[in-house]
């Protein structure tokens, strides 16, 4: 069975989802205690871990792997969107500079752009400058951030990874570490390759002799396949079509789970150690809920309904304060609809309004009125439902129209309010007619596969039943 290594905040659930089919390795002493097994320490073939905001994960490792766990993840839960990434870790690339910025450039990879920073590379660079990058930290397109670049090329595994153009052994961990690894590394059957030198990862402490010796040897096989590509690729001066990808030795693949997938993991984590009701909705509102969550489940035992009040009285947004629009969308892309005043909110029913000032620039979608200086958009969220409205109305008072907006299920943070578009929507215009919209959007997103069969069909049945409401 191929290997994986688990991090974050949803280990122990995926940890159990995963483990009949790989082999879970590197395990944390925690995942150790729960689940009372004895893990390797073996490199990983993917590793998956959770993103900073997290609200998802990140599947990194050979191709196989990562669709194979990718395919086991997205069955979590009717709002669990899955997506490629076009600029996988360790992909490298010859691009072009688009532009500068105060701490470095922003490069053109074709797809997508990445950030290379002024430090990691050796030469003045500026616009219309080819650079030969890799890529060093992957993005989830939700963020709004782009995947970091740098100019030395390596390989990234949980125990060995390597290094072009470095002829030393690194080791992580103290004095004492550092020199007994560099001295096993002597000792180890295979030979690192010339140009490229040793990184032993925190994870080698653990590991015996084959499991260190193992992860070299798959090491070297990806830096040979990089050293294969490069030395079939013309030199960056001499090359037609930039910006032009060289390698990818891996995959990177990014899942994000919404409300219903979160509950979904709570149930795969019960069946391992007690796990209060919501207990990945509350770890993904704020860092500090972790350690709250984890005191908890510690003290007691739980069963029962998800406590929104209880949640949002500590993790939600504040009356009068200000939150922004998430608008996820179902392709991977996410972007802020404007940051709005709390003019009011209810924790215990998980009722939240948000106003908005808007600008007097163009018309409002579907609605085919304009915007003007002065008008107030006043949109009601509520957590756990499919969709939320928004109306319209001009400076004296004056209605301009409905939008409700099709969704997965509300999510109410400290700072915003989450979802992803389901792309059908129903408006209702000031005379009172009511139509529905953008059907031809949904039929086209599950026609690609960005949006599942189920939940384009939920989509469907809520927004009649919102029409219907309407009417």
């Amino acid at each position: 069975m191929s290997r994986v290594r688990l991090r974050g905040i949803y280990t122990t659930a995926l940890t159990e989802r995963l483990r009949e089919q790989f082999d879970v390795v590197q395990a944390s002493p925690p995942i150790r205690r729960r689940f009372d097994a004895d893990f390797d320490h073996a490199e990983y073939d993917a590793t998956v871990e959770t993103t900073d905001d997290r609200q998802g994960v990140g599947v990194v490792g050979d191709d196989a792997t990562v669709e194979q766990i990718a395919d086991a993840l997205a069955a979590t839960g009717i709002d669990t969107f899955c997506w490629t990434d076009s600029a996988p870790r360790g992909a490298i690339f010859d691009g072009l500079v688009t532009e500068t910025l105060g701490g470095g450039a922003v490069v053109d990879l074709g797809d997508r752009e990445g950030y290379l920073p002024f430090g990691e590379i050796d030469r003045r660079i500026d616009v219309d400058d080819r650079v030969r990058v890799q890529v060093h930290d992957p993005a989830a397109p939700w963020v709004n951030q782009r995947p970091g670049l740098g100019t030395e090329i390596q390989t990234q595994g949980g125990v060995a990874s390597l290094s072009k153009g470095i002829d030393r052994i690194v080791a992580k961990g103290d004095d004492a570490t550092q020199t007994e690894l560099a001295r096993t590394t002597e000792m180890l059957p295979t030979d690192v390759p010339d140009d490229w030198g040793v990184r032993w990862e925190y994870a080698a402490e653990e590991a015996g002799l084959d499991a260190m010796d193992g992860a070299l040897s798959q090491a070297i096989e990806e830096a040979e396949a990089i050293d294969g590509a490069l030395a079939d690729t013309p030199d960056l001066a001499e090359r037609d079509g930039v910006p032009h990808q060289i390698v990818a030795p891996e995959a990177t693949t990014w899942l994000w789970f919404g409300r219903e997938s979160r509950f979904g993991l709570d149930d795969l984590r019960r069946e391992v150690t007690t796990t209060m009701p919501g207990h990945h909705r509350v770890k993904a509102a704020h860092r500090s809920a972790s350690t709250a969550v984890d005191f908890v489940e510690d003290l007691c035992k739980m069963s029962g309904e998800f406590r929104t009040g209880a949640v949002l009285r500590q993790f939600g947004p504040r009356d009068g304060g200000k939150t922004k629009i998430v608008h996820g969308k179902p392709d991977g892309r996410c972007f802020p609809l404007g940051r709005g005043e709390v003019t009011s909110f209810d924790p215990d029913e998980g009722k939240l309004t948000v106003q908005r000032e808007m600008s007097g620039r163009g018309t409002y979608d579907a609605l085919e009125v304009p915007r003007e200086s002065g008008d107030v958009a006043t949109t009601k969220f509520r957590e756990g439902r499919w969709w939320y409205p928004t109306v319209y109305r001009s400076e004296d008072g004056e209605t301009k129209g409905t939008y409700v907006n099709i969704c997965t299920p509300v999510e109410l943070f400290p700072d915003e309010a989450r979802y992803v578009d389901l792309h059908v929507d129903v408006v209702k215009f000031p005379d009172g007619t009511v139509e529905r919209v953008d059907d031809d959007e949904l039929d086209a997103a599950v026609a690609v596969g960005n949006i599942s069969e189920a939940l384009g069909d939920k989509a469907r049945s809520v927004a009649s039943s919102v029409e219907n409401a309407l009417r």
